[in-house]
């Protein structure tokens, strides 16, 4: 096999350069292990963005979509595939909810919810109502309707007007209610803030969204893209948080590597999104819809949505450790369950941090600043915990 250099410089030469990535190739994966094709190993902390929740190459995954290809692979939604209807009526079932639409990846999930919104007050005859309240700092996919929720400016720069939406502080009740007015269709929100820093949303914060939605008649959408699936040791966010969203949008560790995403919805606007308005070419196919059922039902017979809650106690205490012990480099530790981060102190660069954790063999990655997110495979075992934090208390000591 070539080696990493040798496939970077063809890299070089042929992949768009919209990406700044390591010095080197991965090439096959094993639980919450990765090599690069000169077998190097990584301890992967990060999951392809808390994407991988069941690690790499899970055998009963990897039967269930080998199987699935031997069977059916797509057939467009001209027509009813019997793992795409499987697939609704388990996740809905899960979430409480009723109605769901599938797709390939979490801003398809957004723009859906946010067509949704907007489409459900045009029927309705209140075709004023096309203002989005979102947050500052919030990531919501890089599509032209989804980056105008995204509340980075840097994210929406060189774009032009994206739309109406109103972007106020993360956390802060007042705002939001300063901010609502009759044209307000929704407001969106992530449960813990992921791109952002990995900020949990404050003590009522999304009980009080939905107040302020029940007292406007405005929808309630959660971003769940990062926070859904068990990462937080439920199977959502917001029954962790004990509120009834409107609209939820799901991706990334629902399809466990297989891109597929979801919006799911109660049956009052089942009728928001009708036929011709809405739809995916891909969304729903056999082969995602069996990923889907396949993670579904191995987190359930593994346990690991509780066991996501228990690890990530763990984790988090030893990076508590850290903190405490490397005061001087990193001040904190925030987050919930697998969806962990540690703040840096302003005067070290995060970019050199994760340079130097990739070399020592673990892969973290960042979030906002000066954050290093830890969204490890949901599989990860409690040795492989503690060689993180050791790795993490390695790196303070290097810097």
């Amino acid at each position: 096999m070539p080696t990493n250099a040798e496939l970077i410089a063809v890299a070089e030469r042929h992949l768009y350069p919209n990406y700044r990535q390591g010095p080197f190739v991965l090439a096959r994966g094993k639980g919450s292990e990765l090599w690069d094709v000169e077998g190097k190993r990584y301890l992967d902390l990060s999951a392809g963005v808390a994407v991988c929740s069941l690690g790499h190459a899970h055998p009963r995954y990897v039967q269930a979509m080998a199987e699935q290809l031997g069977t059916l692979s797509h057939v467009s939604n001209w027509f009813y595939n019997a793992r795409n209807i499987e697939a609704a009526r388990k996740l809905t079932a899960l979430a409480g909810m009723d109605r769901a639409l599938f797709c390939n990846s979490g801003c398809e999930a957004n723009e859906a919810m946010l067509k949704l919104t907007r489409k459900h007050f045009h029927l309705q005859g209140q075709t004023e109502r096309l203002r989005i309240i979102a947050f500052e700092q919030a990531f919501h996919g890089r599509t032209l309707g989804a980056l105008s929720m995204t509340g980075t400016p840097a994210y929406r720069e060189g774009y032009g007007e994206l739309g109406r939406v109103t972007h106020v502080p993360y956390g802060d009740l007042a705002a939001v209610r300063a901010a609502m007015g009759p044209d307000v269709a929704g407001i969106v929100v992530e449960p813990v803030m992921g791109e952002g820093g990995v900020l949990p949303a404050p003590a009522g914060f999304l009980q009080g969204l939905r107040e302020l939605c029940d007292e406007s008649g405005a929808l309630l959408m959660f971003d769940e893209v990062q926070t859904g699936i068990g990462r937080l040791g439920s199977w959502f966010a917001f029954q962790k948080a004990g509120v009834r969203p409107d609209v939820v949008a799901l991706a990334k560790g629902l399809g466990g590597g297989f891109p597929v995403g979801a919006m799911l919805t109660h049956e009052k606007l089942a009728r928001a999104l009708p036929p011709g308005s809405h739809g995916s070419t891909f969304g729903g196919n056999p082969l995602g819809a069996a990923a889907i059922l396949a993670v579904l039902e191995i987190m359930e017979s593994e346990g690991l949505v509780e066991a996501a809650r228990r690890k990530g106690e763990l984790l988090a205490e030893g990076l508590r450790k850290v903190v405490k012990e490397f005061g001087s480099i990193c001040e904190s530790v925030r987050g919930d369950g697998l969806l962990l981060g540690l703040v840096l102190r302003p005067e070290f660069s995060l970019r050199e941090m994760l340079g130097r954790a990739h070399a020592m063999g673990y892969l973290i990655i960042g979030a906002g600043d000066r954050v290093l997110r830890y969204a490890p495979p949901l599989v990860i075992t409690e040795d492989q915990i503690q060689e993180g934090i050791e790795a993490t208390r390695r790196l303070m000591r290097a810097a």
